[in-house]
This record gives C-alpha cells, structure tokens and sequence, in this order.
C-alpha cells in the first residue's frame, strides 16, 4: 500500500518537473561581431565592456551585445536659412564626416549619436554663420570651415565620436542679393578698367613730357630721330640745305 503511493508521487512529482521545465524555454543567443564593428556587452543590465570582432553565444537571457558601426560616415547637413551678422539670410549646406572612436561614450551618451551629431552640427553652423558678415563669408569659407571644426570637435569627443570633416558646400543667396552682388562686382571692375586706362594714359604723357625735355635741350635729336624714321620706311626725299640748320622732306607718293 505504502510502495503504491509512493510510486504514485513519484509519478506526480515527474509530471510536474516535466511540466515545469516544458514551460521554462532556455535559448541560446548567438551574436557575430565583423570586423568594421565593436559590440558593447551588457550582463543583466549592467554594462560589461567592449568586445571584438568575432562570434559569440551563450545561453539564457542574461546578457545582449550592442553592435556598433565603426566606419567613417559621410552625411549631409542639407540647405538650412541662416542669417549673418549683418542681418543677410542665406542658406547653407554642409558636408559632415565623423566615427565612432569610443563604443561605450557612444552607446551610453546620448540616445542616438547620429541625431546629436547632427543637431551639434547644425547649432555650430548658425553659431559661426551668425559672427560673420556676408563679405567675410563668400570670400573666406576656409575660415567658417576651421570655426566649425573647432566649435564641434570637443562636442563630438564628449559623445565617443571623431570628427574627420567639416566643411561649407554651398552658401546660396536669395535672387535679389544675387543680382546686387553682380552689380557689386560689374562696378568693381568697371572701376578697376578706368584706372587701368587712366594709368596707362599718364604713363603715355609722362613718356611725352620727358621726350619734350630732351628735344628742348637738344634740338638735333628730332633731326636724328626724322632721318631714324625715314630710313625705317621708303618712298621719302630727302633735301638738306647749305648750311645743314634745316631738313626738307619730301613725301613722294607713290
């Protein structure tokens, strides 16, 4: 009667082991890290460090890897309104490259990377953008580029990333100053034009003066200078007097 029920517990207690390890389902986590990632592990919730490229796997559910892209990423900041110091609004673009240089400032930083870069950038645009005036910024863009990286490297480091590049694609401007500034220019060098001319013309007196000069105080030199040009060409008679105090030319036409 006992060895009955005690075959009957048995009985009871393995269905209900079997019943309970039915339920509890145990998987097995596998995890591939290539080589332009870093995977960041957390064990139960607690961070547990960065691991390598490479294959990875356990059982359960107590630890997951973040993977993360580590490649330089090239993004473009599209035209946006911006107004300059002198109160001008242009639009302008911008080419952003930047990595991840440390996974774990990355992944614990901000909730998106990605998005904070982006909205670093574009504060850092306007920031620069807004000390320049409009001359300053269609001659230079060198200097708004090297204002740009210096305002945003620190703020990329802060978030575990490496800025490569910052730099000015386009800077656009509304119909209305396009055409002012053409009129700018065409002014300019018109300007530039008349006092070329105007150089060139005193030049061509100042050669007169000094030949007018040298004619006053020796008057033979246009003499010389008569018979130069004579030989140069022909079709001329030339006619001197007894005493050699005047030269007579005759022009022959042929």
């Amino acid at each position: 009667m006992i060895g009955g029920g005690v075959l009957a517990a048995a009985y009871v207690f393995v269905w209900w082991l079997r019943k309970l390890f039915g339920a509890i389902k145990i998987t097995r986590t596998v995890v591939t890290v290539n080589e332009h990632e870093r995977g960041v592990k957390y064990v139960q919730g607690k961070l547990a460090g960065v691991v390598q490229p490479g294959r990875y796997a356990w059982w359960g559910e107590s630890q997951i890897i973040e993977k993360l892209d580590v490649r330089p990423r090239f993004e473009t900041i599209p035209g946006q309104e911006v107004l300059t110091s002198d109160a001008v609004g242009v639009r302008t673009s911008l080419a952003l490259q930047y990595q991840v240089a440390d996974a774990v400032m990355a992944m614990s930083q901000s909730q998106s990377y990605n998005v904070a870069a982006y909205q670093l950038v574009q504060t850092a645009l306007r920031e620069s953008v807004g000390v320049t005036d409009i001359d300053a910024l269609l001659s230079n863009r060198g200097a708004l580029d090297q204002q740009l990286k210096e305002r945003v490297t620190p703020q990329f480091e802060a978030l575990g990333l490496k800025l490569l590049n910052a730099s000015v694609k386009d800077i656009m401007l509304s119909g209305d100053l396009k055409q002012t500034f053409a009129q700018v220019v065409k002014a300019r060098q018109e300007g530039l034009a008349a006092l070329e001319r105007a150089r060139g013309e005193t030049a061509a007196l100042r050669s007169l003066a000094n030949a007018a000069r040298l004619l006053e105080s020796n008057p033979t030199l246009m003499q010389l200078r008569i018979l130069q040009t004579l030989g140069e060409t022909k079709g001329n008679t030339i006619v001197l007097n007894a005493t050699n105090e005047a030269v007579s030319i005759i022009k022959r036409t042929e």
